[in-house]
Formats: C-alpha cells, structure tokens, sequence
C-alpha cells in the first residue's frame, strides 16, 4: 500500500511539472473543436403528414397483406419511385447540381435514402425530409406529397385498364390450363376405369370386387355353418309321431286332436330350448292335462266304448327342416358361383393393376396439379369481381384515398447538429486531452525522484540533498497557482461565452 500510495505521488509529482503543456494542449483541441462545431451548416427539417386509404385500386387488390409493415413498404415503394423523384429533381432547385448522368443518378439514390417515411397509425404516415436549406426542404416535401396525390386522386383509368387486363389475361391462361388439365384426367380415368377410384365414393372397382369377394366369402361359411346344424338337428328328428285316436269319434276325437297340436308345439319348443325351460314345462304340463282328460272320457264312455287306436302320422318339424336344408343347399351353391365370377374379376383386375405399378400416383398427380389450377383460378375471378365492385364503388361515389393532413412549412429553427451538446463534448474532450498528455509526458520524464531510483542504475551513491521549500517565496507560489487556475478557468470561460452566444441565437440544445 505504501509502494502504491509513493507511485502515485511520483506520477502526479512528474504530471504538476509537465502543466503548462498540458493546459497549452488543452486550448489547442477546445479552439479546433469548437471552431469546427461552428463550421456545421445547420440542418432543417420540413414534413407533412398522409393519410393514405388501405382499399388503392390495383396493389392493394392484388396484395396478399394488410399488415402495417408490408402497407409501409407499399407506401415507400410508391412514393419513392424512380418517376415520382425525378419528378421532384425538375420541378425544384436540386435539378441545378446537377452536371451530367452520373450527377443525376447518385442524386436520385441519395433523396430515396434521405425522405424518411414513418408510419404513426394504420392509415396515418409522416414524410420528412432535412437539408441545409429550409426552402429547399419544404419544396422537397411539397413536391412530393403533390405528385403522390395528383397521381393516386386524378382518374386512375389507366390503372383499372391495367387491373382488368392483368386479372383478364391471367383467368384466361388458367382457363386454357384447366382444359387440358381436365382433358388429361379424362382420358387417363377412361382407360384406366376398372382400377381408379369411381364417383364421391373414392372406391375403384377393383377395390370393390375384392370387397365383394370378402364378403361372398363369409356369407359362404355362415351358410355353411348354418347347413351342418341343419342337418345335425335333422338327424335327431323323428320323421313320423305316434298319435292315439277315439274311433267312434266326439268328445274323444276332439280332444286327440288338441293333444296332437300341443304335442307338435312341444317338438318346436324343444328344438330351440332346453327340456328345464320354463316354456318347455309348461307345455309338457299341458299335455299331461290333456291325456289325463282324454283317459276319463274314456272311462266316462262305459263297456259299450270302442277302445283308442294308435295312428302314425308324418311329423311336420322334419318337414320344414328338410325345406331349409334345400333352401341352404341353393344358397351356398349360388354363393360358390359368385365367388368363383368375383374371383375371375378381380384377379384380372389385379393383373391390370400389376402392370401399372405407379398409376395410382400418378392420378393423385393429375388430381392435385388440377386442384392447384382451380384454386388458383377462383381466387383470381373472385379478385376480378373485387375490383370491379371497388371500381363501381369508386366511379359512382366520391371516395377519397390520399388526403394531406398536415401540410409542410419553412422551418424556421435547425433541428441539427446539437451544437451545445458538441460544444460540452469538446470542453471535456479538451480536459481529458491536456491530462492525457501530462500524464504520458510524466511517463516518459528521466528524471530521478529518490536515491533509490539512482541506486537502482548499481552506482554507489555518496547521498542526496533535499529542496529547501522555503527558498521559494509564498507570493511566487501564490502567484504561480493563480495563473495556473487562470489559465485553466480560460475554456471555462469561453465555453461559457459560446453558450450565451448560441443560446441568444435561438439554436438547439
């Protein structure tokens, strides 16, 4: 700490001496940067602002975006033109620069580059311009704003020509497109019909006679399955019942054909349902009753009765069973015909399918290219019937597009440089230069400040004699601190004076 705090002290020991050159330095870089801030002509400022309808008649019809940044750029680009600014070269003093070609073409370049365009609401855009001559800045800003106006606000008959045309020439060459489009997938649909998808369906014939096969197949098994349990429960049914009869007919013989009926009801109910069903048991309870009945007016009948006979007759069960065992046998031999005719169709509609191996991308192809065309083609005739109504629109009312909101004037006051704000950065730019410099001239001092920087050469040093302060008078001293500080207070003063002057002259801070 005390090797630091004795550098410091050596240092600004060696800056005091070396002072003068640095206040000298000082005046010098003040005097030249504040003679320079004086020498930068002032810049004026002249703008307008626009209010630009979003609905223009042709680039905004066409136009595929409506946000701010893409109608900015629409604005610039119109605005700016090439014709708009030369336009604007002629009709003011800027055409008198002006020396050959080259002098015309950096100039164009130049005002496309200077007039700045800033949107401040959707439809709001200011236009400013700066140039060292107030007048020459408004009759920039003005001419422009006249010629944007003049050109957008006069009959645009030209332009709606151009729309039409355009919009025209375009639908027609979709149309010619759509044509062959259709024509081509057409043809390719008719010679490739069997394997392409067919109507609203998307289902292609040859999809179609495998599905059918499919289906012919499981209608053949069930029909299969159903014919076994036929003919299973065929073979377990009797083909005739035994039946008992009262011969000398009455009450008897009626009651013998109400057991028949419910007996052949039993045979049916227990073709369908178990024997413990509550169906089943309540018609063999039935039965029962019936015989019991049958028996006592047997009895009631006396001796002179004829006894019951037993009758064989056909039992009507087996017959409907054998029916529908000949009505399934029909069916799966009509079902064995389909599927062989269905199976022949699509084998050779697979052969077919075999030999085009990439005709089905390459109708999704012709698919989508003609979708492309007919999207493309709607949009357009839609944009056309757009920019006729918004052309009737316009014809039969009084739209306004442009309109001047807040027209231009000769600026009186330059808006740059910032000349006080220049002239505090020399002050500082000053006094950092004249402490820069004693400090780098301390550096490079060779002088010695203690025995210890002379015993550091390896000479043997005898001793040092110190300076006497006191030899030095306190009215000198005073006298040398006085003009230093004056000679300090000298930038201050002057930089306080171009202040008062500028701020007297009405100039910018």
């Amino acid at each position: 700490m005390h090797t630091l705090r004795t550098l410091i002290a050596r240092q600004a020991s060696s800056a005091w001496r070396h002072r003068w050159p640095a206040v000298l330095f000082t005046w010098l870089v003040c005097a030249i940067g504040w003679a320079f801030t004086f020498t930068i002509p002032n810049q004026y400022e002249a703008s307008a602002r626009l209010y630009v309808d979003p609905d223009v008649l042709l680039s905004d019809v066409i136009k595929t975006s409506s946000s701010s940044s893409a109608q900015l750029d629409t604005l610039q680009r119109t605005l700016l033109s090439r014709p708009n600014i030369e336009k604007l070269i002629s009709k003011t003093d800027l055409e008198l620069d002006l020396k050959g070609p080259a002098d015309r073409e950096r100039m164009v370049e130049g005002l496309a580059n200077a007039i700045r365009i800033n949107p401040q609401t959707r439809n709001l855009f200011s236009i400013s311009y700066r140039s060292s001559s107030p007048r020459l800045a408004y009759d920039v800003v003005k001419t422009m704003l006249v010629t944007f106006v003049e050109s957008k606000t006069g009959i645009n008959r030209t332009d709606t020509e151009a729309a039409f045309k355009f919009f025209d020439d375009q639908i027609a060459t979709y149309e010619r497109q759509l044509k062959e489009a259709e024509t081509k997938r057409a043809d390719f649909r008719s010679k490739y019909v069997d394997i392409l998808p067919a109507g609203d369906s998307g289902v292609s014939r040859m999809e179609g006679a495998q599905s059918s096969v499919r289906s012919l197949e499981g209608q053949l098994q069930d029909a299969l399955s159903r014919r076994a349990t036929l003919v299973k429960e065929l073979a377990t049914t009797p083909q005739s019942i035994i039946t008992e009869t009262d011969p000398g007919g009455g009450a008897g013989a009626a009651g013998g054909g109400r057991l028949r009926e419910e007996q052949r009801r039993l045979q049916e109910l227990q073709l369908r349902l178990t024997d413990n069903h509550p169906d089943v048991v309540a018609q063999k309870n039935l039965i029962n009753g019936l015989r019991s009945g049958a028996i006592a007016s047997g009895d009631a009948a006396g001796p002179a009765g004829r006894p019951a006979r037993k009758v064989s007759v056909a039992n009507p069960i087996y017959g409907d069973l054998k029916l529908k065992v000949v009505d399934t046998d029909s069916l799966i031999a009509s079902l064995q015909r389909q599927i062989t005719e269905g199976t022949v169709e699509r084998d050779k509609l697979q052969d077919i399918a075999r030999g085009a191996p990439g005709l089905q991308a390459e109708f999704l192809n012709l698919n989508r290219d003609y979708d492309v065309l007919r999207r493309n083609y709607d949009d357009l005739s839609a944009r056309r019937e757009a920019l006729r109504i918004s052309t009737a629109a316009e014809v039969n009312g009084d739209k306004v597009k442009v309109q001047i909101i807040d027209p231009p004037l000769v600026p009186q006051n330059p808006i740059a440089p910032k000349r006080i704000l220049l002239l505090s950065g020399v002050l500082f730019a000053g006094i950092a230069s004249g402490i820069a410099l004693a400090v780098l001239l301390a550096q490079m001092d060779q002088s010695f400040h203690t025995i210890d920087d002379l015993r550091s050469l390896g000479y043997p040093v005898v001793g040092g004699v110190s300076m006497i302060a006191a030899s030095v008078p306190l009215m000198r001293q005073a006298a040398g601190l006085a003009t230093f500080a004056i000679a300090l207070a000298v930038p201050a003063v002057a930089y306080a004076g171009l202040l008062v002057k500028l701020l007297r002259s009405g100039a910018i801070i």
